[in-house]
């Protein structure tokens, strides 16, 4: 199958190849597209926003779709950054991002500092139909940036069962722990012999 990753960033892209290649889809990235640009993200819930994207990407190519949309959830903020975590504070880049979730989470204890990323990812079809598989990982933010791979607040999420942040894991380590590799395995479950019924696909 031709599958779009309807995702204009480079690490989701890598991640999310790596994560389909037992599927042996032929993956194109959106950049194939020029002019096709991505919905603004204007969904309540992760749910909503990869439907959004996936969907779009999907009547806009001709082609299945698949859409990530995921971010950190830290109970102490109230849910901040969640849906937002991609332009948490107005700020452009991740590293503005990360200060701005220190500064947000400055004098936090240890317990207060808990977190979760969530990832939910949407394989849309241009008649369409969609499934959706979710993902969660539970962690803690840290008082400053650890390890120099991933991205986004990856420098920042402390995986205790490591003893790591997700920026100082391998990419196959990442692999191994991340919210988005959780939902891509529930993906790679479903389509283990094929296209699963469409009658009881994960579309929520």
């Amino acid at each position: 199958m031709e599958l779009v990753i309807a995702t204009s960033n480079p690490g989701k892209f890598r991640e999310l190849a790596a994560g389909l290649e037992a599927l042996r889809f032929t993956l194109r990235p959106l950049w194939d597209f020029p002019g096709l640009t991505l919905p603004e993200e204007t969904g309540a819930t992760f749910e909503d926003n990869a439907l959004l994207k996936a969907a779009y990407t999907a009547r806009h190519t001709g082609l299945p779709a698949l859409a990530d949309d995921s971010g950190l959830v830290v109970p102490a903020l109230g849910g901040e950054p969640g849906v937002y975590s991609a332009r948490y504070g107005g700020k452009r880049t991740d590293k503005e991002r990360n200060v701005f979730l220190l500064e947000r989470m400055r004098g936090l204890p240890w317990e207060k500092r808990q977190a979760r990323f969530v990832a939910v990812l949407v394989l849309a079809f241009p008649d369409g139909h969609a499934e959706m598989y979710r993902g969660e990982v539970e962690g803690y933010i840290l008082e400053a940036p650890r390890g120099e791979g991933g991205f986004g607040y990856d420098p920042l999420f402390y995986l205790p069962e490591a003893g790591k942040t997700f920026a100082e894991m391998s990419p196959e380590e990442k692999a191994r722990h991340s919210h988005r590799a959780k939902a891509l395995r529930a993906l790679l479950e479903a389509w283990r012999n094929g296209p699963p019924p469409r009658e009881t696909s994960r579309l929520e």
